[in-house]
């Protein structure tokens, strides 16, 4: 069964930063958008960045732009994401997703935990 596992999480201070990976078990992914999306307690999941499969494209929430920078690495089927300055409002479980041959996110991790403390 295909799968997504993230790594990356933890605990850091305001401002400091954090690169999350994902790493999918099937070559498959390589041609899928990817994508980050984050849920905060007591809150909604909602998307952070994607990235199209070449890479050549990205979009980021109005909430992170300037701050994350979604990436891809095909030959190694894995997607980051760089977080510099980051914020107490940033901590959260995030995930990443990929979308498939179905238009939707068809696949999820598991999550990673990411806490900024102050």
């Amino acid at each position: 069964q295909a799968q997504l596992v993230e790594s990356g999480g933890g605990l850091v201070q305001t401002g400091g930063s954090l690169r999350l990976s994902c790493a999918a078990s099937e070559r498959a992914f390589s041609t899928y958008t990817l994508g980050w999306f984050r849920q905060a307690p007591g809150k909604e999941r909602e998307p952070v960045a994607a990235i199209t499969p070449t890479g050549g494209s990205a979009w980021y929430a109005d909430a992170v732009k300037g701050r994350f920078t979604i990436s891809r690495d095909n030959a190694k089927i894995t997607v980051y994401l760089q977080m510099t300055r980051l914020k107490s409002e940033d901590t959260a479980v995030y995930y990443c997703a990929a979308e498939g041959v179905t238009k939707g996110w068809n696949y999820w991790g598991q999550g990673t935990q990411v806490t900024v403390s102050s």
